[in-house]
């Protein structure tokens, strides 16, 4: 199975993570002995992920000399700016779309997800919907939950004002087709938030159930976490047939 193309969301201000990401984008903070951005690309590719569209605002430049055309991870690695002002992670990734064909990811910028992405895009194949969360039983363990599942369909999802039967939380991943942003210009601000909500509206949304927890370097806490377990094994991770 060829994955699709994957758009990773990563230009967000780091603000938790002051005063790292006073002069340092969030994406290049220390990770395992190197950027964090690599070690999300090196876990891509070890699944085989060949095409990635990284979105950027904060410091994009930055990112880029780093990770340059992604031929030193096996991808080829473009870039969409926002401009002079964030667009958010919905009007980032419609930014995105003339960048790529059909369906496809969308990662979060912080998020080191560890699951098997040939599962997911299966599951999505075999479903005609326009958009696929995945989520994750958590419990509120590393993040408050924000997703009440029943019977396998997202029957609430909001990051705002969150309730007691939200048991699981949007695991940091997810597809779509790009019929899903039909409803937005580019250059329009928006938040991805907001167009998982309307495709849970219009009974367009997926859920995939994955077992695997989420990492993430959006905390400080999460930060130090996957650096410890990086640094001890820099290829714990990654998909080892691929390897």
């Amino acid at each position: 199975m060829n994955l699709y193309p994957v758009v990773i969301l990563a230009g967000g201000l780091g603000t938790r993570l002051h005063p790292i990401t006073a002069e340092t984008p969030k994406a290049l903070v220390a990770v395992g002995g190197g950027p964090f951005i690599v070690q999300q690309l090196r876990l891509l590719s070890s699944w085989g992920f060949r095409t990635v569209v990284i979105s950027a605002w904060y410091k994009g430049e930055m990112i880029r000399e780093v990770v340059g055309d992604g031929r030193r991870f096996q991808v080829d690695v473009q870039y969409a700016f926002d401009g002079e002002t964030p667009l958010g992670t919905g009007g980032a990734v419609r930014r995105a779309l003339d960048m790529v064909s059909g369906p496809f990811f969308v990662l979060y910028g912080d998020s080191y997800l560890p699951c098997d992405y040939l599962a997911v895009q299966a599951f999505f194949e075999a479903h005609d919907r326009l958009g696929l969360m995945t989520v994750f039983r958590n419990l509120d363990r590393w993040d408050p939950s924000n997703v009440q599942l029943e019977d396998g369909e997202i029957v609430l999802y909001d990051k705002r004002n969150r309730t007691a039967g939200m048991r699981h939380i949007d695991y940091g991943l997810g597809i779509f087709q790009h019929d899903a942003f039909a409803h937005l210009r580019d250059g329009d601000a928006a938040d991805l938030a907001d167009v998982y909500q309307k495709l849970l509206r219009e009974h367009q949304l997926l859920a995939y159930e994955v077992t695997q927890r989420f990492y993430e370097v959006g905390s400080p806490q999460g930060l130090l976490e996957l650096d410890q377990l990086l640094t001890v094994a820099p290829d714990r991770f990654l998909r080892k047939e691929c390897t």
